[in-house]
């Protein structure tokens, strides 16, 4: 009996529809038909004989062997370019500038980067961790070859590839004592990033749709100090699950802060300063993806 094999072209359909949440945009994506792509998705459910994903609404929802297959299809695809890549070309060489924002900056500098230096010690990296608005100044003056950010709305289509949701959720001290109490009328004290901020923005908005009186008990210029203000009690904040510290936690299942609302998902991409990216700045876009989707 002929060993079953899976198609990687259908596992690679299937993979960025889920990461977009959009089969037709995966479509665009790879240079395909919609009607392509969806014929990628039946195939590897008749393989499996099993539905893998469901549509409520406007959003995909993975079923259990979705999931599983997810994961799977992950690993093959990366196993798959690497090798590509590695028979293409000999030892990589060159020098990556990188800009990571502080949420990025303690897991992927520890992990990708390090296992990156050590397929690829030829390659010199140079971080820089700053906010938002510093990384894509320095993109566009040519100071950066990659950055990753949060999709604030700009429409840099040529350099720019989302590659990840995340939810914003509202955070807190994890010791249930220095979270704060407030009756209903009571604004609610925040620890935010100061101005322009992207969640910042996000977190008055909502609040104010919401009806929430707020008030900001403290501002910050970097995220240790946001951490360490709000584990200290002195308010909660607005960000995603990136580097939560073991001392904080996602409010939304609090009892004493049930009136928080709702927030949106938020759209993680990769912001390039050149079209035609070098095969180390290729290699190493690559495995950051991948770990970040991994791991999150």
């Amino acid at each position: 009996m002929r060993q079953p094999v899976f198609d990687l072209d259908a596992l690679r359909s299937f993979v960025v529809g889920v990461e977009l949440g959009n089969f037709a945009q995966a479509a665009e994506r790879l240079h395909r038909s919609t009607s392509a792509v969806s014929a990628h998705l039946k195939k590897l459910e008749h393989q499996l004989q099993q539905p893998l994903l469901i549509k409520q609404g406007r959003h995909l929802q993975l079923l259990p062997a979705g999931e599983q297959l997810l994961s799977h299809a992950r690993q093959l695809l990366a196993l798959n370019d690497d090798a590509w890549l590695s028979m293409q070309q000999g030892p990589l060489t060159g020098r990556i500038r990188l800009g990571l924002q502080e949420d990025f900056g303690e897991s992927l500098l520890t992990a990708t980067l390090g296992q990156f230096y050590r397929a690829h010690p030829k390659v010199q990296i140079e971080v820089k961790v700053a906010r938002q608005a510093q990384l894509k100044q320095a993109i566009h003056a040519d100071q950066l070859d990659l950055a990753l950010v949060w999709h604030d709305g700009f429409t840099e289509r040529h350099h720019y590839r989302i590659v990840h949701r995340t939810p914003m959720c509202w955070i807190g001290a994890r010791d249930e004592h220095s979270i704060p109490h407030f009756q209903a009328h009571d604004p609610l004290p925040l620890v935010l990033f100061d101005a322009p901020c992207l969640m910042r923005q996000q977190a008055l908005d909502a609040l104010d749709q919401a009806g929430i009186p707020w008030t900001i008990n403290m501002t910050s210029h970097s995220l240790s100090g946001i951490w360490s203000a709000v584990a200290a009690g002195l308010g909660i904040t607005l960000r995603t699950p990136f580097g939560l510290p073991a001392n904080l936690q996602v409010l939304s299942n609090t009892p004493s802060l049930n009136r928080l609302p709702a927030l949106p998902e938020l759209q993680v991409g990769i912001l390039r300063s050149t079209h035609t990216p070098s095969p180390a700045l290729s290699s190493l876009e690559h495995m950051l993806i991948q770990d970040l989707l991994t791991n999150t």
